[in-house]
């Protein structure tokens, strides 16, 4: 499903102030959550480097920046104009400059390809950034070979891996979808073969594991009602049992990996029940508010620039503009 081209004309026609276009007059964004927004995204501008990178850890995978790129594009700042143009454009630039020629690989994980092919698909299905489709068309075939070589029908961290999970697969799958919703042809075969992995990884109660229907846990079952959701499989048994899975941990918070499981557990929830996801959404805006830092960047042991553009983009679905978050 892409934007109506009417609709995204509207779009591009606005000015970059924060406001979606899309949204319905009653639903109005609450104040906490730009309030968290506005501060994070001025800290992601100042502290971009010159390359469009963030900082020298993982701020500099292409990945991140992708992240990064989304958080911006989320809230409905244009790469053409407006206060923050220039940060997406640095940061689509890095991403672009720091593909391999030949095989088309971003970064140094299937992780942060995976990522940075995200961003690169949703800025190119919003704006029709002429040169970025050679370089998503790349990534794409780059994650369609990985598959091919891979005897799970997966992805793992290497392209050249033969093994797979739910997490590094699940970012193939939605940069897939994300990548066919821009217009680049992807094979239904290829997401068909995709999902049949998730599938063996989920268990009778609906919770998906690592590598099998075994150690079920939430970040893995939102990573894979997300992928369950962009296949439009949201009336099976297996998809409601996943539903209720998720509904039931809407407490739970992830110990090592936390921004990653609030960027999943927004998208999963909204996209099976808007009812649970709007509680959640409310837990999620005064804990991160809580959390927020001075500067608003948010804390966290794989650098600022993640940890800010992870917590943003679980707030996003507020402003719900990303085309990958169409229902």
């Amino acid at each position: 499903m892409r934007l109506l081209p009417s609709l995204l004309a509207i779009t591009m026609a606005l000015p970059a102030l924060g406001q979606n276009p899309l949204r319905r007059e009653e639903d109005p964004i609450p104040a906490a959550v730009e309030n968290i927004y506005t501060r994070g995204l001025r800290h992601l501008a100042s502290t971009q480097k010159d390359d469009g990178s963030w900082d020298n850890g993982v701020g500099a995978e292409p990945g991140v920046v992708g992240l990064a790129v989304m958080a911006f594009l989320a809230h409905g700042e244009d790469p053409t104009h407006g206060p923050y143009a220039k940060n997406i454009n640095r940061g689509i630039d890095f991403i672009i400059k720091q593909q391999q020629k030949g095989n088309g690989y971003m970064g140094s994980s299937m992780y942060s390809h995976g990522f940075a092919t995200l961003a690169l698909a949703e800025t190119y299905g919003m704006y029709q950034d002429a040169r970025i489709a050679p370089a998503l068309k790349k990534a794409v075939s780059l994650i369609l070979s990985a598959q091919k070589r891979n005897p799970k029908g997966g992805w793992r961290y290497s392209p050249d891996a033969t093994t797979s999970d739910t997490s590094v697969a699940g970012c193939q799958i939605v940069a897939l979808y994300a990548a066919r919703n821009a217009g680049i042809p992807v094979p239904d075969a290829a997401l068909e073969k995709a999902n049949k992995y998730m599938r063996k990884c989920r268990g009778k109660d609906g919770g998906y594991g690592y590598q099998s229907a075994m150690g079920d846990r939430p970040t893995l079952t939102a990573i894979g009602i997300l992928c369950e959701s962009l296949a439009k499989q949201h009336e099976t048994k297996p998809y409601k049992a996943s539903a209720k899975y998720l509904a039931k941990n809407l407490n739970y918070r992830e110990r090592h990996y936390a921004y990653y499981f609030e960027y999943y557990m927004a998208q999963a929830l909204f996209h099976s029940d808007e009812e649970v996801w709007k509680e959640w959404n409310s837990k999620n805006t005064r804990y991160l508010s809580a959390i927020q830092g001075a500067n608003g960047s948010f804390p966290g042991n794989r650098g600022e620039a993640f940890s800010t553009a992870g917590a943003l983009l679980s707030l996003a679905l507020n402003y719900r503009l990303l085309p990958i978050y169409e229902k």
